[in-house]
């Protein structure tokens, strides 16, 4: 009986000691946070002004160079809708004939328009654009680039029919190759050139850039680029496979542009609008013929690689529990802090 007592007394005591940690824990955050405050606002006073709390944020320019199929459109059309909401502007990047190369001036014009085009700040830029390095051009600052990226197979599958029978988002517009009623299955059967491992080449380049190299079917050095800038050029690369985690932690990272961009991916009916008509399931053949190819191999590389890197993000980012996604609170604070307030 004195041994059962003695547990529970040693229990109560622990809970009391974790309780006593916790509120320790608080009451340190909350000083730090003061502190910090202090310190701003004795730096405001030293200089004179206050400083806006959104001057950064309204500086911000987003650019989405999307690649084509890979559910860009779904993506761009919450920026659309959530635009007025959350005060940013939304602009359409339209080139000629949809080449995603840029001549050398207007890729300075480019640069030019988005750094100093001040009155379309906070900026949100997408278009079927390849990576543009701002810092070549002498730009003082550099916008954050975004992007979403899918399996090639599947990405060249949905723009062979695409061409053919368009989407339900404008199904009214002839396609390209509209009246064409041979399979993707029947077309690599038949060596056709719309499904040639020549066309799954695309979002190596686009990622790569504006170098010759990044154009040449099936370059290592472009795959390497294409990595490179992917981790040190681009915010967040997401994967169309897993797309509401992507919108989930861009609205945590930037709520100044997504704030409401999961509720409205899961309940809008815009986001779930495009999808490709007509698409038939491939056969175990066809998918082996085109994996023999050493262009797959490289391009689907890369995509393995910025799945990983999305994956490691988003499992610092979010957990599941109950089956549903939440993403985690913030998980550091300031402390001593010098010199201390008087």
């Amino acid at each position: 009986m004195a041994v059962l007592a003695f547990g529970v007394a040693m229990l109560f005591i622990e809970n009391q000691i974790q309780k006593l940690d916790e509120s320790r824990a608080k009451l340190e955050r909350t000083i730090a946070r003061h502190e910090v405050a202090e310190v701003e606002h004795r730096h405001n006073e030293g200089t004179g002004r206050e400083l806006s709390p959104l001057s950064e944020k309204d500086d911000m320019v987003i650019i989405y160079n999307r690649v084509p199929k890979t559910a860009s459109t779904s993506f761009t059309n919450i920026a659309y809708d959530l635009c007025g909401k959350n005060r940013f502007h939304v602009l359409h990047i339209n080139t000629t004939k949809n080449n995603p190369v840029l001549s050398l001036q207007d890729q300075v014009r480019f640069v030019r328009n988005v750094t100093s085009w001040r009155e379309k700040k906070p900026g949100f830029y997408h278009g079927h654009v390849a990576y543009l390095d701002f810092s070549k051009y002498g730009a003082k600052s550099k916008p954050m680039y975004i992007n979403v990226v899918r399996d090639p197979i599947e990405r060249l599958v949905s723009y062979y029919y695409f061409l053919r029978y368009g989407d339900d988002y404008r199904p009214g517009l002839r396609r390209r190759k509209q009246g064409d009623k041979k399979t993707f299955d029947e077309c690599v059967a038949s060596g056709g050139s719309d499904c040639a491992p020549e066309k799954l080449w695309l979002q190596i380049p686009f990622f790569c850039g504006h170098h010759s190299e990044c154009w040449n079917v099936g370059s290592r050095w472009a795959l390497e680029q294409a990595k490179y800038n992917l981790v040190n050029e681009y915010l967040l690369v997401g994967v169309t496979e897993e797309l509401e985690d992507f919108i989930m932690i861009l609205e945590a990272a930037l709520p100044r542009f997504f704030k409401g961009a999961t509720e409205l991916y899961r309940t809008g009916k815009k986001s779930h609008l495009r999808k490709t008509t007509e698409k038939k399931p491939l056969t175990k053949e066809t998918i082996t013929k085109l994996q023999q190819s050493d262009i797959w191999k490289i391009e689907n590389e890369f995509y393995e690689f910025a799945l990983e890197q999305f994956q490691f993000v988003r499992a610092h980012a979010v957990r599941e529990k109950d089956g549903e996604l939440y993403v985690l609170a913030q998980s550091f604070f300031y402390e001593k802090i010098y010199p201390k307030v008087n």
